[in-house]
């Protein structure tokens, strides 16, 4: 099978990773696969496997997401079986990519919190099929744009950075020493990119507010334009000791490894590949309500879903999971990580769009 994947940009968010994973997959199975991107580079470039063709439609980087030229062009002379479009503005162009190849089922995915752009919706009438990685991003598909039932799918996300123990479990109390914390400490953890609308302003506020003695650090991982607001507030906060940076790492197992609580604020969500890696190390979770967030733990017992807004209940569920015993914690990682397994599982999700694609066409 022929198999055309579309993203704008190799950057480094969850949406990204899913893409390379995909496109490395399904060549990995045989089938001939091209990653074509508005943009070069990405710091995901140096990921994409030898066994997939890598086009880019930019001659230079012009730094514009949107500017796609010669895609239909390029996609015509590919004459790919399949299109799998990924991210927002590859999205935009599904009702293009179906025109221009009206042989191929071009397939859109939902992957979004966030409103749809008006090229985005048109598309979505004119593809052959659409994708959401969560029943929420389902139902928002069907109620809020008018997509019908028969031609959604849901396919969960895969976990990206599964637990290798024998490779990271030594670096678990190098990396707390290395920011100062405490076999006692406990550690919460957030990673993903610095946008407004990951949140991540928010969860240094929450922090700020727990007691004075609570033994608690919050590390953020990853990079980003509000980073550098977030550092600012950090530091006129005086909270350095309690809010570490700990930058972007192109594999963050061993972070999930030596962390307590994974702790999430994000507005915009559909499904967070980063609360199901979690997951799959063994952490608790945290979140403030948004898109697809209750599917990605067991509420209740692996997970908790706060009310946007709401700081108090954000706090008093961290204070109760940094207080629990040794053996509850055991049994709480033991869970998540079958959760997470039986979810989110890397093969059940490459077959599925696989099986997808042998059916539309």
């Amino acid at each position: 099978m022929k198999i055309l994947m579309v993203q704008d940009w190799l950057r480094s968010g969850g949406t990204e990773r899913q893409s390379v994973f995909l496109a490395n997959a399904f060549a990995g199975r045989g089938h001939a696969v091209t990653l074509l991107t508005f943009r070069p580079d990405g710091k995901l470039h140096g990921t994409v496997s030898p066994l997939v063709n890598r086009k880019v439609l930019q001659a230079r980087d012009w730094k514009l997401d949107w500017f796609a030229p010669r895609l239909s062009t390029t996609a015509r002379a590919l004459a790919p079986d399949v299109i799998l479009c990924m991210g927002r503005m590859a999205n935009c162009r599904g009702g293009e990519l179906q025109k221009a190849c009206p042989a191929a089922a071009v397939v859109a995915t939902m992957r979004t919190g966030k409103p749809l752009p008006w090229l985005f919706r048109r598309s979505l009438a004119r593809v052959r099929h659409v994708v959401a990685n969560s029943e929420d991003a389902r139902h928002a598909l069907e109620r809020r744009y008018g997509v019908a039932v028969d031609k959604i799918s849901v396919i969960y996300n895969s976990v990206m950075f599964a637990p290798v123990s024998a490779r990271v479990t030594s670096t678990r109390a190098e990396l707390r020493a290395r920011f100062g914390a405490q076999a006692t400490t406990t550690v919460l953890l957030c990673v993903a990119m610095f946008r407004p609308e990951k949140n991540q302003r928010e969860l240094i506020d929450i922090v700020a507010g727990l007691p004075r003695d609570s033994d608690v650090q919050l590390w953020l991982a990853g990079e980003g334009e509000a980073k550098a607001a977030c550092e600012r507030a950090v530091a006129t906060s005086q909270l350095k000791e309690r809010v570490k940076f700990v930058g972007f790492l192109a594999d963050p197992a061993p972070l999930y490894e030596a962390a307590d609580v994974a702790v999430h604020a994000s507005a915009s969500e559909s499904l967070s590949n980063f609360l199901i890696e979690a997951q799959a190390h063994g952490l608790p979770a945290v979140a403030y309500e948004a898109q697809g967030i209750s599917e990605c733990f067991v509420p209740g017992k692996t997970g908790w879903v706060v009310r946007r807004g709401d700081r108090d209940t954000f706090q008093t569920h961290l204070i109760r999971l940094g207080g629990e015993p040794v053996e509850m914690r055991r049994t709480r990682a033991v869970a998540a990580k079958a959760f997470a397994r039986e979810r989110f599982d890397s093969a059940r999700q490459v077959q599925a769009y696989l099986e997808l694609f042998d059916g539309l066409r």
